[in-house]
């Protein structure tokens, strides 16, 4: 059962003073690439720029101390942009706070209801269609800032389609003074990685903003900055109590399922990253109930709606952070930034922050992933991800979740219908008595030996991730007689566990592998990185195998 308690409990009984000062720099140096990060959401996300920061500092906070993640850093994601920016349009400030508390209570009680592992039936092609499809929506929504266009709109540009249509209807206003912002942003972004190692360790995002405003200033070039557009803030943040009716209520609770479920979707999706990266294991329903609580102190201190930030996460990681006082020092650090630096922000360009805006859609877009499902996945599969994508580019977030879910598991039904027909499969179980039984074999030494019963699908996939691998064993053998069907997700994990195999010089064999199963790997490639000699008929052949490799 997965506990109710803190990791920051569990992790400060072995606490070195070692650790302390890795998880202080890597705080630090996370806050520094969260400061235009959060900055940029909150204009996207249609709010003032120091609503960016709070959340960043009141959430990231509640959410490193409560966490059920050593190393989760939380804050304002570009998953909520164009969510929150809609409810903001329609309901104001006060929805939007409303909103948020309600899908922190919501968190809350997923997380004491122990529904953290129920994340799992959300398909691995609906979270890349949806993360995808938002990516979208957040570079379709900076073009106009790229660009300096002057739009006018009687009200408030919400959807995609119509930014997109006001783009190109006002494109005759372009301000080529702010494409050359822009554009010299864009090139230090993407050109920073290629630097020495030393340059590797300053964010790129704030060189760029360094380097926009010094060319604004110093050339005096006419670009609108923040300060132009929106008043800026250094007061700390202030609890304030969100006004609530019933009308309201009612108004927001979808939008608050929405948050609830994304950024449960989120979260769990990078401590699962994180757990892979320091080889540790994460609270699902601790989290849960974290996120929950960090959602509504935001909201209480005028922030908005945050979750795990992947990025942010493993740049912890790989900065030292082990532990959540890593996340309560970035958050910590931000709160001084506030106080000292924040006035400064007003003289960031707007094309700087649509440039920054662009990275993080590149980065979330997952696109490589996208085109690859495309490629390699069951045409059902291909249908829900493109699906997904196209409804929430067209419309939003929520329709997107809702028909991809229901056409998922429709679809599903019908695979599993269709191969029981097909193939009549007949589950067995080993005994004494079955020929096929592991028991009366010998298994050679260094070797591990899985069976797998039954369909692999989104929701059974991830009991592959849960194969126990040790760096003494030189050979595993999944044993497949019983898997009648597999789908994307379980195709991603099983490469994922190949992955784990190959960084333990730990050589995969596949026994008894059935038509479905094989036809869905051979499209996706698996076939050629495993080695098709490493694809056996039967156990005694796969057990063979792995003597020659263990000889």
């Amino acid at each position: 059962m997965d506990k109710l308690k803190p990791k920051l409990f569990s992790v400060m009984k072995g606490y070195t003073k070692e650790q302390l000062v890795k998880d202080i720099v890597a705080g630090i140096i996370v806050a520094i690439i969260a400061l235009p990060l959060s900055i940029a959401l909150a204009l996207a996300s249609g709010v003032t720029p120091e609503k960016g920061i709070y959340t960043a500092i009141v959430a990231g906070f509640v959410i490193s101390f409560l966490g059920g993640s050593r190393v989760q850093i939380a804050g304002p994601t570009a998953a909520f942009a164009t969510i929150v920016a809609g409810i903001v349009a329609e309901n104001g400030m006060e929805g939007l706070a409303l909103a948020t508390v309600m899908a922190g209570i919501l968190l809350v009680l997923m997380g004491l209801f122990r529904m953290g592992n129920l994340i799992k039936f959300i398909p691995y092609t609906i979270t890349t269609g949806f993360t995808t499809g938002i990516a979208v929506t957040i570079f379709v929504g900076q073009i106009k800032d790229f660009l300096g266009l002057k739009i006018i709109s009687e009200e408030p540009l919400i959807e995609t389609i119509d930014k997109l249509k006001a783009v190109i209807i006002f494109w005759p206003t372009i301000n080529y003074q702010a494409v050359i912002v822009g554009v010299v942003c864009m090139v230090i972004l993407i050109g920073w990685n290629y630097l020495p190692g030393f340059f590797k360790k300053i964010p790129p995002s704030l060189i760029a903003v360094i380097v926009s405003i010094a060319m604004v200033k110093g050339f005096h070039m006419q670009v609108n900055t923040i300060g132009d557009l929106y008043e800026i803030s250094n007061k700390l943040p202030a609890f304030s109590m969100p006004a609530i009716s019933v009308k309201l209520v009612r108004t927001v609770l979808p939008d608050a399922f929405t948050i609830a479920i994304l950024a449960a979707i989120e979260s769990l999706l990078s401590c699962v990253v994180a757990d892979s990266m320091i080889n540790s294991r994460h609270r699902s329903n601790m989290e849960l109930i974290a996120q929950g609580a960090g959602n509504i102190a935001s909201a209480l201190f005028g922030g908005i709606p945050a979750t795990g930030a992947i990025a942010r996460t493993a740049a912890n990681i790989k900065n030292g952070g082990r532990t959540p006082i890593a996340g309560m020092v970035h958050a910590v650090t931000l709160l001084l930034i506030l106080v000292i630096l924040m006035p400064y922000a007003a003289l960031i360009p707007m094309p700087a922050i649509a440039a920054i805006l662009f990275m993080v859609a590149y980065n979330m877009s997952e696109w490589r992933k996208f085109l690859n499902l495309c490629k390699t996945a069951p045409k059902s599969d291909i249908l829900v991800l493109v699906l997904t994508f196209g409804l929430t580019v067209i419309f939003d977030l929520v329709i997107a979740i809702e028909v991809g879910i229901v056409l998922a598991a429709i679809l599903f039904m019908k695979r599993m219908s269709d191969v029981t027909e097909v193939e009549g499969w007949k589950y067995v179980e080993d005994d004494e008595n079955d020929v096929d039984s592991i028991s009366l074999r010998k298994v050679p030494e260094h070797t591990l030996v899985y069976e797998i019963s039954g369909p692999l699908f989104f929701g059974a996939a991830d009991k592959i991730l849960k194969i126990s691998l040790d760096e003494k064993v030189n050979c595993l053998v999944l044993r497949m007689r019983s898997v009648s069907a597999i789908d994307a997700t379980a195709m991603h994990n099983l490469e994922q566990l190949l992955e784990s195999c190959k960084k333990l010089n730990i050589q995969l064999v596949l026994s008894h592998v059935n038509e479905q199963p094989m036809k869905v790997m051979k499209k996706a490639g698996f076939v050629e990185k495993v080695g098709a000699e490493n694809f056996c008929s039967h156990i005694d052949e796969a057990l063979k195998r792995a003597t020659e490799l263990a000889a």
